[in-house]
Order: structure tokens, then C-alpha cells, then sequence
């Protein structure tokens, strides 16, 4: 019999782990259809829609909504006969996109932006990022820097981000006050912090955080050990068993810098890679962030066992880590996202900017201007990062029957002029600076290029109030 909750499955992992069918069959099945509402909720009409599941573009064209779901997709002058919508909103001169997904995130740290720039990855967190955690981490900490990302990204048309922090509850908060869709972490690390004092400390919390915002429509959980080199074979252990159990995503740092691996070697005498293997990690549920630094057999090792990663395209080149080998990842058809890892090493959460740079990099790495082309980083920005969260079936796509999680982009400015192909020119030519609306299940978030759930002013403010702190302790000049 399975525990009725995380809690009790934490104290019972040592039982034989499940299988993982059940979440890889449920990342591949499609919605179910339903039947159109006579008078949705919402009409949307659009001069342009990216499907973003297929290299469909439709011009011209409406999306019903009603209870929050896409109950149909028709040509906008058949939508104006049929349906006597309780609310229109006409976008002219629009593409309309699923809702972008930021498969790498720690919200919170957008407090410490720019705090430590042009330092190497391993000084950068012991010198400055670790040091700041232990001294000021707090649920007030959390939630001021958790609304501080969500209004960027919701600004920026980020609908659903994937974290890896601490005070998930906290988080969870924020990102439902600002009515955001959040995937949470259950950080494990072996040291204490602010939050919790080792492992099992982290686990527990994590899981009673997941236990409470369980069935919440915006809200999941994933596991989230930090890296190998900061987590144990216990603990690893017991996240695998977990994950098996709960049916819920593995996301964690691997192979992000050579010293990473180089220092593993030395304690383990294998690549991180390997060891996660060894201890049952790679599957379906995998979430790998980074995967610069991989041999040929590693990627085929994650094309074999159907694992995910994170591409953070901006914060491997920041941190000096390297470029990850996308090209290759992508003809063994590993399912690659796309994440701005947190505004500490990328001082940006704009998936605009990272839809751009994950498809020059490819084509200035491989010499071969063909690949990764627009429609394709705009799928790396939506339906594979909701692949690798298991949520496919619900976002990622404009689909009927998925949630109407969705971004318009406004194309009708000078610098987006002439528009040949609108793809083309929302990953080559658009910035966030031209998201006017954002939906997330039907709800809207931002109007014209207003976010209408959090006051701009208090948001600067705390992030003033939380500046002034870390300077303190820092001993930083002021700015």
C-alpha cells in the first residue's frame, strides 16, 4: 500500500522503488477534447497563432475559452458567428504563442542581481552566494524575491517557471498571489542553510510544503537535489525512491563546469553523469540542468534512458562554463528546454533573449546555419519544457483541451518592420519589451503590457529594503 503522503513515503523509501511508467506513458498522451461552450468565457482573436506542437501558423484566427481550458480553434470571422463570448479581446497585430516555460529558475535570488559579477562558478557560490543564503534566507526573503521574478517573467511572458530554492511554501505564495503556474523544488543539499540543517531536514520540509499545495491547479512539485557534488549516494538513494513513488521530476545541476567534474573524479572516481546512472536517477523523470561538458556516450547514455535537460544558454556563458552540445542532444532526441537559471548568473529572467542565443550558439558552434531554427527554439521554450514537467498534457501548446496559458506579442513597431515570417521574427527581432498580454489558465496576468496583480511600486521597494541588507552585510559599495 502506498502512503497517503510525501511524508510517509520519506520515512517508508526503503520499499522496492515503483516503476516509471506511469509518468513517462502520462508525458506522452494527448488531451482530452472537449466539447466547445455555446458563450466561453474568453474570445481571443489574433492576426497570427503558433500552435508551437507542429510548424502550424495560423493568421487570422480566434481561441475559445471557458473554466480556463482552449475549448476551440476557428477562423476569427466563424468565431464572430458562433460565439456570443462574455468577454473579446481583438489583438490586430499580434502573434499569439502558448505561454513560454522557464525550465530553470531560482526565483528568489533575483534579489541579488548583479551582486557578484565576472567570478568563476565554484568561488562565486562560496564566496558571495552561500554566505549571503546563510545570513538572510527567510520566508520574508523568499516571498519578496519570488514576486520580485514573477513580475519579470509574467512582463516577459513566462507563464510557468521550474525552481530550485528554499521556502517552497513561500514561493508558492507568491507565484499564486501574482497568478503564476510554479514547479517547486524539494532542495536537498547535505549543508545547513537559513532553511533547513542537512538532508533530511530539507527533504522533510520540502515535502510538507508539497503535501500542502497538493491538488492546487497551479502549483506541482519536483525534487530537487542540488548536484552531485553537494548531495550524497544516501540521499540520492532516497530522492530516487521518492520520485518513483510520487511520480514527480528529478531536477538537478550536472556536468556544469570541467573543475565540477574534474573534483568528482577525485571523490568518486567516476563522472557525475556515471554515478547518477549507477544510483537509478536517469529516466523520464530527469531534469538535467545545464549538460555542458558531456562525451559522446554520456548523451547517448541520456537519449537512452528518455532523461530532459535544461539548457541555460545565458548563465553557461556568463559563468564561463562553456556552451553545451545541443546539436548532439537534439539528433539523439533528448528533450532539451530552455531555462535563465537564476538572475544572479544570467542577471536576466528573459526566455526571449534565450530562445535567440540557444539557436545562434548551435549554428555558429556547428557551422551549419539549418539547424535549431526559430520555430524550434520557440518548442524548446514551450512544449519541451512542459514535457520534461510532465505537464504536456495540460500546457506547452494551443491545443483544445489544454489550459489557455498564452503570451501575445505585439508586431506592429518599427523595429519588428517588415515582418516576412513571424516566427522568424519573435526569436530573431522581438524582446520581452514587446509582450502586451499574458494569460495563465484563461486568467489574464498582464494587459496591455501592465501587470495587474502586484503593485509595481511595492515590488521595487522591497527589493530596495533587501539590497540595502545584503550591502550591509557584504560590505559592498553602495550604488
Amino acid at each position: 500500500m502506498i502512503p497517503r503522503s510525501a511524508r510517509q513515503l520519506s520515512e517508508n523509501h526503503a520499499g522496492k522503488p515503483l516503476e516509471y511508467l506511469s509518468f513517462a506513458t502520462k508525458r506522452h498522451a494527448m488531451p482530452d477534447v472537449q466539447t466547445p461552450s455555446p458563450a466561453p468565457d474568453l474570445l481571443i482573436h489574433a492576426r497570427w497563432i503558433a500552435l508551437a506542437h507542429c510548424e502550424t501558423l495560423l493568421e487570422h484566427h480566434a481561441i475559445a475559452i471557458s473554466n480556463g481550458r482552449i475549448v476551440d480553434i476557428l477562423p476569427s470571422h466563424v468565431a464572430r458567428e458562433r460565439y456570443d463570448a462574455k468577454e473579446t479581446v481583438t489583438l490586430a497585430e499580434h502573434l499569439l504563442i502558448p505561454g513560454l516555460i522557464n525550465l530553470h529558475t531560482h526565483a528568489a535570488m533575483s534579489l541579488m542581481r548583479g551582486m557578484a559579477d565576472d567570478i568563476p562558478l565554484m568561488r562565486w557560490l562560496r564566496d558571495y552566494i552561500w554566505p549571503v543564503e546563510r545570513a538572510l534566507i527567510s520566508p520574508e526573503f523568499i516571498r519578496d524575491g519570488t514576486r520580485l521574478a514573477c513580475a519579470e517573467m509574467l512582463l516577459g511572458g513566462v507563464t510557468c517557471f521550474n525552481d530550485m530554492y528554499f521556502f517552497p511554501h513561500d514561493a508558492a505564495e507568491s507565484a499564486v498571489e501574482l497568478g503564476m503556474r510554479a514547479v517547486l523544488g524539494v532542495t536537498v543539499l547535505e549543508f545547513p542553510s537559513g532553511y533547513a540543517s542537512d538532508a533530511a531536514d530539507y527533504l522533510d520540509k520540502g515535502l510538507a510544503a508539497l503535501d500542502a499545495w497538493r491538488g492546487h491547479p497551479l502549483v506541482k512539485f519536483c525534487l530537487a537535489p542540488h548536484a552531485p557534488y553537494s548531495v550524497s549516494d544516501a540521499s540520492f538513494e532516497k530522492i530516487q525512491t521518492l520520485a518513483a513513488q510520487l511520480e514527480i521530476p528529478v531536477h538537478l545541476h550536472i556536468h556544469e563546469t570541467a573543475d565540477e567534474i574534474r573534483q568528482h573524479l577525485e571523490e568518486h572516481g567516476c563522472r557525475p553523469l556515471h554515478r547518477l546512472d549507477r544510483l537509478g536517477l536517469l529516466g523520464p523523470q530527469l531534469i538535467g540542468v545545464h549538460a555542458v561538458h558531456l562525451l559522446d556516450d554520456e548523451i547517448a547514455t541520456l537519449a537512452r534512458n528518455s532523461c530532459n535537460v535544461a539548457h541555460c544558454p545565458t548563465s553557461n556563458l556568463k559563468l564561463g562554463s562553456g556552451i553545451a552540445p545541443v546539436a548532439e542532444m537534439l539528433v539523439q532526441e533528448i528533450n532539451v528546454g530552455l531555462g535563465t537559471d537564476g538572475a544572479t548568473s544570467n542577471n536576466r529572467l528573459d526566455l526571449f533573449a534565450e530562445m535567440r542565443l540557444a539557436s545562434l550558439l548551435v549554428k555558429g558552434k556547428s557551422g551549419d546555419a539549418s539547424l535549431v531554427p526559430a520555430w524550434k527554439s520557440l518548442q524548446m521554450a514551450t512544449l519541451a519544457g512542459a514535457r520534461a514537467l510532465g505537464l504536456e498534457r495540460e500546457i506547452g501548446s494551443i491545443e483544445i483541451g489544454k489550459y489557455a496559458d498564452l503570451t501575445a506579442v505585439r508586431f506592429d513597431t518599427l523595429e519588428l518592420s517588415p515582418c516576412f515570417d513571424p516566427i522568424s521574427h519573435l526569436v530573431h527581432c522581438a524582446g520581452r519589451e514587446n509582450v502586451s498580454h499574458v494569460w495563465v489558465q484563461g486568467r489574464c496576468c498582464v494587459f496591455d503590457k501592465t501587470l495587474l496583480h502586484h503593485e509595481n511600486a511595492n515590488l521595487k521597494n522591497n527589493a530596495r529594503l533587501w539590497h540595502n541588507r545584503i550591502v550591509s552585510y557584504l560590505k559592498l559599495d553602495s550604488v
